[in-house]
């Protein structure tokens, strides 16, 4: 949803792991030569080991992308197999026709052996890579390791990778996988990035995506090194968040707040007290030098706003002249024509005449609420939205969120090729999804857009009377006469006549029993969370609702 708004060709961040956006650094340039001579120079087994996320995918394919001409590989991604299962995907992988009787194991494994012979013969070398190596069993191990018995009287037949968490140095030392665990001629084990490192990772995938300018302080980088302890998919998916967030703002820098918020909401969250060492840290950075995209004070502008931001705090202003509220009638607000949806999902993603675009999407959104999007000012969505004294509420979850949620909401969609579309989603079923495309409402099984759906979602809340961000106990106002009506509202009440202003003991049990049943964190206090599902019980500005749809028979 942010990269036109960046100046992007395509995210950046995205979790696929995409050759064009391998940043090789000196651990990791040490970690491919190591590999490049286990594979084409040594014999038996080469390992690779790394935590989660650090990268060990992408070495995989920058391999694969190096290897000669004359280098036959098979890829096994999936640890949990039999022998036979294991041995058989090995002559899948590489081609070999299967016996089409196997009496026994010994069978498939006189199939490879007369492959790797023939191979050979022709000059070639055959490379076996396994993935989640350490997910192995007992079995499965001593078989690959029966496997490097397969030689000529100079060399091994079959080169063997092994790529696995930490955890397989533990396997490969228990006693009984000795022999195997001998075999092995050049180990490497993938740390993490330097701090400097991440600074430059980042720079690296934001030029490959296009930008031509700086788009996160050095304070940002500081703290996105700590929150994600220099792990490439950590850091991808807090920059992700971050620019998300800038993006919701109308900001063109990334600053520390956003990147600790975007933290937060993956669940990695740094202390205040952060900030500090991370300016050291953002100083640290300069003094390095950086080629490129230098994070230097000349070439990254100041934050436009001081580091907290609090989001919710600045009053709404009024709304735009014409402005008609949307009906709650639990569907969505603005009428569309149905028209019956193609075979496929990807029936969509290869119509040129259906339009996927962020722009006519968020205009979708807005019709739900009466609103012409192309009518309201601002640049981007979120601030055509403030505009109107509205919020945007955007997140990653799945269709139960959304449920919560109970509001129309845009979603992104990635299809194969890796190009990214987006949907307005206005009713969801236990077996199906509405989307409104186009002014058409069309219906697809939610089994067929879990292939496309990562879980991102965009959609509009508006944010009670008052300053505040959140209510708690001890306060007062107009705000707190609000949450009550919406409470009551919400539990089937009549309205108070004279609604307390104060938020009182008894109110704060209220709130924690609508947080428990939205599934909410049930500390008593109104947050943006509590806010935004209590939006849709406001009855003075009636929230669009999704759609229920009928199970379908069968």
């Amino acid at each position: 949803m942010y990269t036109q708004y960046f100046g992007l060709r395509e995210n950046p961040f995205a979790l696929p792991p995409d050759p064009r956006y391998l940043y090789l650094s000196l651990r990791h340039q040490e970690a491919l030569a190591h590999l490049m001579y286990g594979i084409t120079q040594a014999g038996g087994f080469v390992q690779l080991t790394g935590e989660v996320g650090t990268g060990k995918t992408m070495m995989i394919r920058a391999l694969l992308e190096r290897l000669p001409e004359n280098v036959d590989v098979a890829l096994i991604l999936y640890p949990f197999l039999s022998v036979e299962e294991f041995v058989t995907a090995i002559l899948d992988e590489f081609r070999i026709p299967r016996p089409e009787r196997p009496e026994s194991l010994k069978v498939l494994i006189d199939a490879l052996n007369r492959f790797l012979i023939e191979n050979h013969g022709k000059g070639r070398r055959t490379v076996l890579i396994i993935d989640e190596a350490q997910k192995l069993s007992r079995e499965v191990l001593e078989q690959i390791r029966l496997l490097t018995n397969l030689e000529t009287t100079k060399e091994k037949l079959l080169q063997i990778l092994l790529v696995g968490q930490p955890e397989l140095d533990h396997v490969l030392a228990q006693p009984d996988l000795r022999q195997l665990a001998q075999r092995i001629t050049a180990r490497y084990n993938l740390k993490s990035l330097l701090p400097k490192e991440t600074a430059e990772y980042v720079i690296h995938r934001l030029r490959v995506a296009g930008a031509k300018q700086p788009i996160f302080t050095r304070s940002a980088i500081a703290l996105l090194h700590r929150l994600s302890g220099g792990t490439p998919r950590l850091i991808n998916v807090i920059c992700d968040r971050a620019l998300l967030g800038a993006y919701g703002l109308g900001r063109n820098v990334v600053t520390s707040a956003m990147v600790r918020r975007g933290a937060q909401e993956i669940g990695r969250a740094a202390p205040r007290r952060y900030a500090i060492a991370a300016g050291i840290a953002a100083i640290a950075l300069l003094a390095a030098g950086l080629g490129g995209w230098q994070l230097s004070a000349r070439l990254t502008p100041a934050p436009a706003a001081p580091e907290a931001i609090p989001v919710e705090v600045a009053p709404a202003p009024p709304p735009v002249a014409g402005g008609e509220p949307a009906t709650a009638n639990g569907g969505a607000a603005a009428e569309t024509a149905t028209e019956p949806a193609p075979a496929r999902v990807e029936d969509l993603f290869n119509d040129p005449a259906i339009a996927l675009d962020t722009e006519s999407a968020l205009a979708a959104l807005f019709a739900q609420w009466r609103r012409d999007y192309a009518r309201l000012e601002g640049k981007t969505g979120c601030q055509r939205a403030q505009s109107i004294g509205m919020r945007c509420v955007y997140g990653s979850g799945n269709w139960n969120r959304l449920r919560q949620l109970d509001r129309p909401a845009v979603i992104e969609l990635l299809d194969a090729e890796g190009r990214r579309h987006h949907v307005l989603v206005t009713g969801i079923g236990d077996e199906r999804v509405a989307l409104e495309i186009g002014g058409k409402a069309r219906e697809y099984a939610i089994a067929d857009l879990d292939r496309y759906w990562y879980g991102k979602y965009l959609s509009l809340w508006t944010p009670p009377p008052g300053r505040h961000a959140a209510f708690k106990r001890g306060m007062r106002g107009p705000g707190v006469v609000w949450l009550r009506q919406a409470l009551a509202r919400f539990n089937g009440e009549p309205m108070p006549e004279r609604a307390s202003e104060v938020f009182d003991r008894a109110l704060e049990e209220q709130v924690k029993a609508f947080q428990r049943r939205h599934g909410l964190d049930d500390d008593g206090i109104a947050g943006r969370g509590t806010l935004i599902h209590l939006d849709v019980y406001d009855g003075g500005r009636p929230t669009p609702r999704l759609a229920r749809l009928a199970r379908e028979s069968s």
